[in-house]
């Protein structure tokens, strides 16, 4: 995986950077998650393997697209598959994703809490992580009634557990020590 996010890499930045500069971020990031969908289909996969000329895997590609990549696009697809690069598709739009996430300031953050949080309680812990991260925050709660009670918060490389379940393993290690 980390071969496929080395190649991606400037194909992202690029595709990023060209969005910038066309004022186009949001369709950008369209015309990407759709052709990483069709590049992560199984069929297409099948083929993009295939001993097809790259000539031959753009235009079957783009066909596939069909309207919803521009002629831009369709370029930047078109550069990808001469040099053999398609089946990174799916990896460049994620990178570009947390590109377009670091240039709007916006994290994304897991919440898991053991019962459903209120929309009150989404706003005010938004809020909070909001002033410590200092970004604006687009949160992702799930329920875990096996956390007991408490939060588990998830942004980026940072954790913060404030789970009864984590509280708990910590003081027994605490007490092992």
């Amino acid at each position: 995986m980390s071969e496929l996010t080395t190649v991606a890499r400037p194909y992202a930045k690029a595709a990023f950077d060209f969005a910038v500069e066309q004022d186009a971020i949001e369709s950008w990031h369209e015309m990407l998650s759709f052709a990483a969908a069709v590049a992560k289909d199984e069929q297409m996969t099948t083929f993009l393997s295939s001993a097809e000329t790259p000539e031959k895997k753009t235009e079957v590609f783009i066909k596939v697209c069909g309207e919803q990549l521009d002629e831009k696009a369709q370029n930047f697809v078109r550069v990808m598959a001469e040099n053999g690069r398609l089946k990174a598709l799916p990896e460049v739009e994620t990178l570009y994703s947390e590109l377009r996430a670091d240039y709007e300031k916006e994290i994304a953050v897991d919440v898991t809490s053991a019962v459903k949080l209120t929309k009150k309680q989404q706003d005010n812990l938004a809020k909070a992580l909001e002033e410590r991260f200092s970004r604006k925050v687009k949160l992702n709660c799930s329920v875990d009634a096996a956390i007991v009670s408490g939060l588990y918060i998830k942004a980026g490389d940072t954790v913060i557990d404030g789970t009864v379940r984590g509280k708990l393993t910590r003081l027994a290690h605490a007490l092992q020590s």
